[in-house]
């Protein structure tokens, strides 16, 4: 059981902690394009996993067991990268137990003969411009006075044609697969406006009104259940780890529709998925670009099996309990 926990914490440290101090410190660095609305969703993502940890600590002076653990190295040199490049004493001060542990651990001697004295940033990096700085003209040489001028051969003009086949046009942007499918009369957008918009009679509404959407020749329903489910001892990660996920799915936004249920009152917590794609499967774009896509078993809605659709009923309104168990939480990617 330790050794799951630690191995949950170093995932969590490695992709909800490092990660968005990496997203957040690289377009300051200058080795991104900076965007403004980039930098809110790192920070703000950045802020939700530390909130989780603040609240983790709130008892408990490390993240597994009584001791230093690997997961302890490895969080507290995260928080090191974020505490002295980037995170200031008024951002920190929103988590006083992150605080708290981050200096406890900091100041232990093994610590100590490594990283020195720690001192906290005073402020954010500026932004750095990612243009290349412009080369120096090269000065004019003078040229010997009695050095004849030459006249300089011109070369015979091309002909306009000529000319313009010489230039290199640019090279269009591959479409994406699914742009290329026969046009669809289900309009996803139609349906996440509905869907957003119900909030009373949802099954003889919004129900209802997905059904009477549904294309299953543009579009086709998929579940999805956790392969490790029996790791899923600690609530909050378990969400994080759902809520990274959906983060990871942005990509695929304009082509699916998602419910992501935690199920069950106490640990080991149940994660299992309803997915709407465009397409007969699931898209390869989104499998080669999420790798948490491959911790999922995937099977293919029958809708013509009315046990299966009912369950996509029962999972598009959240109904509970679910299977027979309470939902711990309901994830909606529209």
């Amino acid at each position: 059981m330790a050794l799951a926990l630690i191995d949950q914490w170093i995932d969590f440290a490695s992709l909800e902690i490092d990660a968005n101090l990496g997203n957040w410190l690289r377009t300051r660095m200058g080795r991104a394009v900076y965007l403004p609305p980039a930098e809110e969703a790192a920070i703000s993502a950045l802020k939700r996993a530390l909130g989780a940890l603040n609240t983790h600590l709130a008892s408990n002076t490390y993240l597994v067991g009584h001791s230093v653990t690997l997961a302890d190295i490895i969080m507290t040199m995260n928080l090191y990268f974020g505490f002295t490049r980037l995170m200031t004493k008024s951002f920190t001060s929103e988590f006083p137990h992150v605080e708290r542990y981050f200096w406890t651990m900091v100041n232990q001697p093994n610590f100590s003969k490594i990283l020195g004295e720690v001192k906290q940033t005073e402020q954010v990096p500026p932004v750095t411009s990612t243009k290349k700085p412009s080369e120096p003209k090269e000065t004019a040489k003078s040229k010997p006075k009695d050095e004849p001028k030459k006249e300089a051969k011109k070369a015979p003009a091309k002909p306009k044609e000529e000319a313009v086949e010489e230039e290199e046009a640019p090279k269009p942007k591959p479409k994406n697969p699914l742009d290329l499918l026969p046009p669809s009369k289900m309009i996803l957008d139609d349906w996440k406006r509905l869907y957003s918009n119900t909030k009373t009679n949802f099954r003889e509404v919004a129900i209802k009104g997905f059904w009477d959407m549904y294309d299953p020749e543009g579009y086709s329903l998929w579940f999805c259940d956790y392969k490790y489910n029996d790791e899923n001892t600690v609530s909050f990660v378990t969400l994080n780890k759902v809520g990274g996920f959906l983060q990871r799915m942005d990509l695929a936004r304009k082509y699916s529709f998602g419910k992501m249920l935690v199920i069950g009152s106490e640990p080991p917590f149940k994660v299992k998925g309803l997915w709407l794609f465009r397409g007969q499967e699931v898209p390869q774009f989104i499998i080669d670009e999420c790798y948490d896509m491959e911790l999922y078993d995937w099977k293919k809605v029958d809708i013509s099996n009315e046990d299966q659709k009912e369950r996509v009923n029962q999972m598009i309104e959240d109904q509970e309990p679910f299977e027979g168990e309470a939902l711990l939480d309901a994830k909606c990617f529209k």
